[in-house]
């Protein structure tokens, strides 16, 4: 080893208040990483719990985990975005990479749609409920890092108005019409889960990224390439428009092919719910 290399360890640790040579010991004992470890495979390959004996359900169940990991993914980018200053190039590059990960998003689907037997799912489907897809967390995550609560939200009726307080607010994002019973005038159990879980998280973020989210910070900027601007657009075209409306042929594959109109493990009204044209959800409205 490179003396200039120790010299690097030892001010490394000395910066941590750390004694080198403590740490310099233990490297002599600890064993090689390897990639197993390293990535956690045997943890990650545990994870799958079916509820019935359906082999496709093992698919079904593999493909959302593989969506959440893909959603962190673009929180990752996003948390960067929003709490560090980082000049347009990075933006740019940041963009750039959620741009890939909704595509991959996108693009994956045909996993889903050509990937199970269409009576299997409409069996195993059936001891879901009341979970539902609509009870990711991280959708919210990544709508509250990209924009405003008030570009989120909804009014039940055209004369209300915007609610001034964020825990009123949250009763109008858009979403939470999802998860309202109209023949019973109530929430379903499946949103009264996820309120419960994770509201208080969502208000605690709402809080935090005030003021930080993508699209303040870019009204914030002077000037900002174009490149920059054209990079926002497509990422919100994709994520808000292109991803959802797969998603919606997709559902329609399995729960309307034949003309049911089968209802969602969580008894929203699906159609309206995935299709852009009814949410209308924008991030960057200052573009």
């Amino acid at each position: 080893m490179s003396t200039e290399i120790l010299k690097q360890i030892e001010e490394k640790y000395r910066k941590l208040g750390e004694q080198p040579e403590k740490h310099l010991q233990g490297f002599v004992h600890a064993k090689p990483i390897n990639y197993w470890d390293y990535i956690q495979v045997d943890t990650l390959l545990s994870l799958q719990r079916t509820r019935t004996d359906f082999k496709d359900e093992e698919i079904f169940v593999i493909y959302h985990q593989i969506t959440e990991l893909v959603l962190k993914m673009m929180s990752h980018e996003l948390q960067q975005l929003a709490y560090e200053d980082h000049p347009a190039a990075t933006w740019i590059d940041k963009l750039q990479r959620l741009q890939r990960y909704t595509s991959l998003l996108i693009n994956s689907f045909d996993v889903m749609k050509y990937g199970m037997s269409y009576d299997d799912y409409n069996q195993f489907r059936l001891t879901l409920a009341p979970a539902s897809g609509f009870q990711s967390a991280q959708f919210r995550f990544i709508e509250l890092y990209c924009t405003p609560v008030d570009n989120l939200l909804t009014l039940k009726e055209p004369q209300d108005r915007l609610p001034e307080t964020l825990e009123e607010k949250f009763e109008y994002l858009y979403w939470k019409e999802a998860g309202f019973d109209r023949e019973k005038n109530t929430k379903t159990l499946t949103l009264r889960q996820f309120e419960k879980k994770y509201q208080p998280q969502l208000l605690q973020l709402a809080r935090e990224v005030a003021g930080h989210t993508l699209e303040e910070k870019r009204q914030g900027m002077s000037q900002a390439p174009r490149a920059l601007d054209e990079a926002l657009r497509s990422f919100d075209y994709m994520y808000n428009v292109a991803w959802p409306k797969v998603h919606l042929q997709t559902a329609q594959h399995y729960l309307d092919q034949k003309g049911e109109t089968q209802a969602a493990t969580g008894g929203s009204a699906w159609k309206r719910y995935f299709h852009p044209r009814y949410q209308r959800r924008i991030f960057f409205t200052s573009l």
